[in-house]
């Protein structure tokens, strides 16, 4: 199947300036959006008690909280938990004391007792101390760094090392924007979204061999003078199969957000980022970057 009955000719290399400096300010911008706002850490990462509950009939943030408060829990928080009409809420201890590692058999009988013995459902209860959070998050971190350095071997010695910065830059691209994305929003940053940007990587990294493989095969044709021809053609032939295969993992992707459940429903929202960011950053990252470095360090013959 094609996208295109002839092989087109978008000038993505010609303009290959305009989307490095688009994409800058966009990666600027996350950077600045996670040093002021920064992630949301679930309580993966941070430590904590996690109850998730699911009532029958309609409640309130406030109403919870009254509750909450009659027994000494204040400083817990609030968030109501997918769709409104789902009447699921999350609530959150941040310090998992002796007291609150058995909270939830003093909080349910109170919410029975308050809204009614069959109006609710303890779904969730989630216990992790502070240490074993930050442990977590180190080796969540470690496990991103790793995968990126791995990409970069497996490319320089696949293909060449005038590809391989590219790559990278385009991989560091992706992942910063779903992290952005997340900080910007304030959604909750736990270990399933952890997984999603590791799959992002993933995902990425196989758009921009595709294309970087086209070029390849036509290697005998570049010289300084056609590297820039080359490189676009090689971007136009493998644009039909690149945006087919994004398209359907899209909308597969989007039918999980929209009815997944609110368990996969963050995994999925930045997966679908990872997709537009990962199939735009090879034409507008990986490849400039790849011309740029081979006019400043000649090809190997």
């Amino acid at each position: 199947m094609k996208l295109f009955k002839q092989v087109p000719n978008f000038p993505f290399v010609k303009n290959r300036f305009i989307f490095m400096a688009l994409s800058g300010l966009i990666v600027l911008a996350s950077i600045f959006i996670l040093a002021t706002k920064g992630l949301n850490y679930g309580t993966d990462f941070t430590g904590g008690v996690k109850l998730q509950y699911k009532f029958d009939k309609a409640v309130t943030e406030d109403e919870i909280r009254n509750i909450l408060s009659g027994l000494g829990l204040k400083e817990a928080s609030v968030v109501r938990y997918g769709e409104a009409e789902e009447n699921r809420f999350v609530i959150r201890l941040a310090k998992p004391t002796e007291e609150n590692l058995t909270v939830s058999t003093t909080l349910t009988p109170a919410f029975a007792k308050a809204l009614g013995e069959s109006s609710i459902t303890l779904e969730q209860e989630e216990v992790v101390g502070p240490k074993v959070g930050e442990e977590l998050r180190k080796k969540g971190m470690l496990a991103v760094l790793v995968s990126l350095a791995c990409m970069l071997i497996y490319i320089g010695f696949r293909f060449d090392f005038h590809f391989a910065p590219g790559a990278l830059a385009a991989l560091f691209h992706d992942v910063l924007l779903a992290l952005g994305a997340f900080a910007l929003l304030q959604l909750e940053f736990n270990l399933t979204v952890l997984a999603a940007i590791l799959t992002i990587v993933g995902y990425s990294i196989n758009d921009t061999i595709i294309v970087f493989d086209r070029i390849r095969e036509h290697s005998k044709q570049i010289d300084p003078d056609s590297l820039e021809e080359v490189v676009n053609r090689s971007i136009n032939e493998t644009l039909s199969r690149t945006v087919i295969t994004s398209l359907t993992v899209f909308f597969v992707v989007l039918t999980l957000y929209l009815f997944g459940g609110a368990t996969i429903k963050d995994f999925a929202f930045a997966f679908m980022i990872g997709i537009i960011t990962g199939t735009y950053s090879t034409f507008s990252i990986a490849c400039p970057i790849y011309v740029s470095l081979y006019k400043w360090i000649p090809g190997r013959k």
